[in-house]
Protein backbone atom coordinates (compact mmCIF):
# COMPACT_ATOMS: atom_id res chain seq x y z
CA UNK A 1 0.00 0.00 0.00
CA UNK A 2 1.13 3.78 -0.86
CA UNK A 3 3.23 5.15 2.51
CA UNK A 4 4.44 8.56 2.52
CA UNK A 5 6.33 9.22 5.94
CA UNK A 6 7.10 13.00 6.77
CA UNK A 7 10.15 13.43 9.04
CA UNK A 8 12.84 16.74 9.69
CA UNK A 9 10.33 18.97 11.41
CA UNK A 10 11.05 21.26 14.54
CA UNK A 11 11.07 24.26 16.33
CA UNK A 12 12.81 27.15 14.18
CA UNK A 13 13.35 31.01 15.07
CA UNK A 14 12.21 33.57 12.76
CA UNK A 15 14.86 34.00 9.71
CA UNK A 16 16.13 30.29 10.53
CA UNK A 17 15.89 27.35 7.84
CA UNK A 18 14.74 23.82 7.83
CA UNK A 19 14.70 20.91 5.26
CA UNK A 20 11.49 18.25 6.00
CA UNK A 21 11.56 14.89 3.71
CA UNK A 22 9.32 12.48 2.66
CA UNK A 23 10.40 8.57 2.68
CA UNK A 24 8.02 7.06 0.14
CA UNK A 25 7.27 3.20 -0.50
CA UNK A 26 4.46 1.15 -1.76
CA UNK A 27 4.30 2.49 -5.50
CA UNK A 28 6.75 3.53 -8.20
CA UNK A 29 7.61 7.21 -6.77
CA UNK A 30 9.50 8.50 -10.06
CA UNK A 31 6.33 7.83 -12.06
CA UNK A 32 4.10 10.39 -9.65
CA UNK A 33 4.46 14.60 -9.41
CA UNK A 34 4.45 14.79 -5.65
CA UNK A 35 3.80 17.87 -3.61
CA UNK A 36 3.50 19.45 -0.14
CA UNK A 37 0.74 20.82 1.56
CA UNK A 38 0.19 22.67 5.26
CA UNK A 39 -2.44 22.96 7.60
CA UNK A 40 -2.04 25.88 10.31
CA UNK A 41 -4.28 25.40 13.28
CA UNK A 42 -7.41 26.24 12.60
CA UNK A 43 -7.19 26.98 8.76
CA UNK A 44 -7.92 24.22 5.88
CA UNK A 45 -5.10 22.96 3.56
CA UNK A 46 -2.99 24.88 1.63
CA UNK A 47 -1.07 23.91 -1.25
CA UNK A 48 2.54 24.44 -1.01
CA UNK A 49 4.55 23.33 -3.78
CA UNK A 50 4.47 20.34 -6.28
CA UNK A 51 7.70 18.85 -8.56
CA UNK A 52 7.47 17.04 -11.97
CA UNK A 53 8.35 13.43 -12.14
CA UNK A 54 11.68 13.80 -13.24
CA UNK A 55 12.96 16.77 -10.75
CA UNK A 56 12.97 19.72 -13.80
CA UNK A 57 10.07 21.46 -12.81
CA UNK A 58 8.84 23.13 -9.91
CA UNK A 59 5.92 25.17 -8.30
CA UNK A 60 5.36 26.99 -5.77
CA UNK A 61 2.39 29.11 -3.76
CA UNK A 62 3.24 32.57 -4.25
CA UNK A 63 4.07 33.32 -0.24
CA UNK A 64 6.85 30.22 -0.56
CA UNK A 65 8.42 31.46 -3.51
CA UNK A 66 12.19 32.32 -3.19
CA UNK A 67 12.45 31.21 0.17
CA UNK A 68 11.01 27.26 -0.17
CA UNK A 69 12.78 24.77 -2.44
CA UNK A 70 11.42 21.36 -3.29
CA UNK A 71 13.44 18.60 -5.18
CA UNK A 72 13.35 14.79 -4.90
CA UNK A 73 15.82 11.67 -5.05
CA UNK A 74 13.68 9.32 -7.34
CA UNK A 75 17.10 6.75 -6.18
CA UNK A 76 16.01 7.02 -2.63
CA UNK A 77 12.24 7.60 -3.13
CA UNK A 78 12.46 10.49 -1.23
CA UNK A 79 10.71 14.00 -1.52
CA UNK A 80 12.39 17.22 0.51
CA UNK A 81 11.32 20.55 1.02
CA UNK A 82 14.26 22.81 2.16
CA UNK A 83 13.01 26.01 3.89
CA UNK A 84 14.57 29.07 4.30
CA UNK A 85 13.68 32.62 5.52
CA UNK A 86 10.93 30.95 7.87
CA UNK A 87 8.21 33.47 9.07
CA UNK A 88 5.67 32.46 11.95
CA UNK A 89 3.35 32.29 9.38
CA UNK A 90 5.02 29.31 7.61
CA UNK A 91 3.93 27.19 11.39
CA UNK A 92 1.90 24.30 10.11
CA UNK A 93 1.88 20.62 9.98
CA UNK A 94 3.84 20.08 6.81
CA UNK A 95 2.08 17.14 4.73
CA UNK A 96 3.89 15.16 1.38
CA UNK A 97 1.17 13.99 -1.03
CA UNK A 98 1.02 12.28 -4.26
CA UNK A 99 -0.69 13.96 -6.78
CA UNK A 100 -4.19 12.56 -8.84
CA UNK A 101 -4.17 15.37 -11.42
CA UNK A 102 -4.30 19.04 -11.87
CA UNK A 103 -7.73 20.93 -12.33
CA UNK A 104 -7.22 24.47 -13.22
CA UNK A 105 -5.17 26.12 -10.33
CA UNK A 106 -5.65 23.25 -8.27
CA UNK A 107 -3.60 20.41 -7.38
CA UNK A 108 -5.21 17.15 -6.35
CA UNK A 109 -3.96 14.77 -3.87
CA UNK A 110 -4.78 10.85 -3.98
CA UNK A 111 -2.77 10.18 -1.06
CA UNK A 112 -0.69 12.00 2.04
CA UNK A 113 1.04 11.11 4.96
CA UNK A 114 0.75 11.80 8.73
CA UNK A 115 2.47 15.28 8.72
CA UNK A 116 5.63 16.89 10.38
CA UNK A 117 5.29 20.16 12.54
CA UNK A 118 7.04 23.04 12.06
CA UNK A 119 6.54 25.74 14.67
CA UNK A 120 8.45 29.02 13.75
CA UNK A 121 8.97 31.43 16.80
CA UNK A 122 11.38 33.04 18.95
Amino acid sequence: QVQLVESGGGLVQPGGSLRVSCAASGFTFSSYYMSWARQAPGKGLEWVSTINTGGGTTYYEDSVKGRFTISRDNAKNTLYLEMKNLKPEDTALYYCARVAGRFGVQWEFDHRGQGTQVTVSS
